[in-house]
């Protein structure tokens, strides 16, 4: 009998309350979609549209008032507190805006530190560590601290620290938001290729037009409710992002960078 298909990631009516009675701010109401395992997918709204809220409760790090979250079919609402950090460290991978590398490690240490958590023998650590820095071209820096290298090698550092222990779905927080514009076409044009081959699951958060282009899906959000979702099928990049600039301006929100 042939199992049941199932997304990887289903999100379920959620919702999440702020504040106390008398007092509530709705962050989000009745948020419902799917992730395909090896979508791109794009998350857009204006500052308090709810779109960091979602990408918190989708990494834990939040809990839903209401609703759902399932991941490979297990509801991570309902995750113990004891099995919330084994369960980030084996399922998701994170990827910031300000990039969170620990000073005192070098960037292979900080490469390394998830597998180190997940006590892979030192020789295949080193062997995954050197070939995710070689794709992301960071070879030559893998010896030196953040304080050493440019905005752009943190972030594909963290970007392999990220993907190392591949994960089933990588998170990333507005992934450009510190960059300049090379080096934020640098680090969208490796995470595409990365979604490509192997064929990651990413769910990016982000305000920024040309960011969001390089999606497949995107999501947009407007006071904690889905506004509209667009898909990019055969498009070219060009046209996606002028698609998406007309919702943006629908939806009224920020400005693209």
């Amino acid at each position: 009998m042939t199992a049941a298909y199932q997304p990887l990631l289903t999100v379920e009516h959620i919702e999440k309350y702020y504040g106390s009675p008398g007092a509530v701010t709705k962050a989000l109401r009745d948020i419902s979609f799917d992730v395909e395992e090896g979508e791109f997918i794009s998350i857009m709204g204006a500052s308090g549209s709810g779109k960091t809220t979602l990408l918190n409760l989708i990494s834990t790090v939040d809990t839903v008032s209401a609703g759902h979250i399932l991941l490979n079919g297990r509801d991570i609402t309902a995750i113990s507190d004891d099995e919330i950090a084994a369960f980030r460290r084996d399922s998701l991978g994170f990827v910031f805006q300000e990039f969170n590398l620990l000073d005192t490690l070098t960037l292979e240490e900080n490469i390394a530190l998830p597998l180190t958590l997940q006590e892979l023998p030192p020789r295949e650590t080193d062997r995954r560590v050197r070939d995710i820095a070689a794709r992301l071209t960071i070879c030559e820096a893998l010896k030196k601290f953040p304080s050493q290298v440019s905005g752009g090698q943190k972030q594909r550092c963290a970007f392999a620290r990220a993907v190392v222990c591949r994960p089933k779905l990588i998170l990333a927080d507005e992934p450009t938001g510190s960059l300049d514009s090379g080096s934020s076409r640098i680090l969208l044009e490796l995470m595409s290729d990365y979604h490509r081959d192997p064929g990651a699951t990413i769910l990016m958060v982000t305000h920024d037009a040309f960011c969001a282009s390089y999606a497949q899906r995107i999501l947009f959000l407007k006071d904690g409710r889905i506004f509209n979702e667009i898909i990019k099928g055969e498009k070219t990049r060009s046209t996606f992002y002028h698609e998406i600039l007309d919702v943006l301006s629908l939806l009224g929100g920020d400005a693209p960078c």
